[in-house]
């Protein structure tokens, strides 16, 4: 059914709004089944006492072959090279995989209606479905989901996955009950064909940062807590994440992609600001705390490759970057007052 607005006259699909609200509640009824299913492969991962004799026996064949053994240091120095860089991986195999694999196909079925409620939204509009709030949360979510099937794929990482879907499932459970509105025609200042460039880029570049924050968290604790030598009641938190060098390793990588893509959603922005307002920059809060994100995952990245800094201190500077990055997304859309506050509610 096509249901027209008296405000702007145009039309509303009423029965593909409906579907995409039942794929959205689909989506995040999926996505909890995935939560509990990759906390039940976390809650029983185990690291297994063989690869320690592993690493030793190969040590030990090292050691011999170098005494005369012709071939033999070789042979162990690779055996030994192999269990250090595969170590994650071995760790990884011998958890519950069998909940793992079901997490991994939950959160794929459950970014599939993800996907269709933002389809569906948008074809009920016939417009792109980055016009609010609600919109956005959705958007951005996906993104980071779909960040976190590419990033997060290898065995050794899939401990990660209750670290993302718990920061995705409040943000979509916030987004689909304070700030749901319903499927509309947007105001007439985001009748723009800057609207998909822009806000697509700026969720893309949110959402791949969302990963490094995450993944710094997990780098905390790992280093509190070190691997094989964990203590306290933080150790069963901290025995199934990865090596820190590993969590180090892809917090930087993703911020180095989400990075560049954040800022140059920014400068388009700009751009749109220009055409719209007169002015590329006006300090509005919107644009003054995104700049402000933006120098932090700069700081980040020059810390992270400073040896002054070390990896410590360049992930709390990350962490620091994520938090006013979600600061941006809720309370200046929606309770400071600005240019951008018409993108907070329908």
């Amino acid at each position: 059914m096509i249901t027209w607005t008296l405000a702007q006259g145009l039309p509303v699909d009423e029965t593909l709004s409906t579907y995409s609200d039942l794929a959205f509640r689909t989506a995040f009824g999926i996505y909890a089944l995935a939560l509990v299913a990759s906390l039940i492969y976390y809650a029983g991962f185990r690291v297994p006492k063989v690869s320690h004799q592993q690493l030793v026996a190969a040590g030990q064949g090292a050691a011999a072959g170098g005494s005369g053994t012709v071939g033999r240091s070789d042979v162990g120095l690779t055996e030994s090279r192999s269990l250090t860089d595969t170590g994650d991986e071995n760790r990884a195999s011998e958890g519950n995989v069998r909940w793992a694999r079901i997490a991994q196909l939950f959160i794929v079925v459950a970014f599939l209606f993800h996907a269709g409620s933002m389809v569906t939204r948008g074809l009920a509009t016939d417009r792109f479905p980055f016009g609010n709030m609600y919109e956005f949360i959705l958007g951005t979510t996906l993104l980071a989901v779909g960040a976190g099937l590419v990033l997060l794929r290898k065995p050794a990482l899939q401990t990660a996955w209750p670290f993302v879907l718990l920061p995705v499932l409040v943000l979509l459970f916030f987004g689909g009950t304070h700030l749901y509105s319903e499927a509309a025609p947007v105001v007439p200042a985001l009748r723009s064909y800057w609207l998909p460039i822009h806000v697509t880029i700026i969720s893309l570049g949110s959402g791949i940062l969302l990963i490094p924050g995450v993944v710094s968290i997990m780098y905390l604790i790992r280093v509190w807590q070190p691997q094989g030598e964990e203590r306290g009641w933080g150790a069963r938190l901290a025995r199934p994440l990865p090596a820190a060098e590993t969590l180090d390793r892809l917090a930087y990588r993703a911020t180095v992609i989400g990075f560049p893509i954040f800022g140059v959603g920014i400068l388009l922005g700009a751009v749109w600001a220009e055409s719209a307002w007169g002015r590329f920059w006006g300090w509005d809060p919107k644009e003054t705390v995104s700049f402000i994100s933006w120098v932090l995952y700069a700081g980040y990245l020059h810390a992270r490759a400073t040896s002054g800094w070390g990896p410590k201190k360049a992930a709390w500077i990350n962490i620091a970057g994520f938090a006013v990055l979600v600061f941006n997304l809720f309370f200046i859309n929606i309770v400071v007052s600005g240019l951008h506050s018409y993108a907070g509610l329908n």
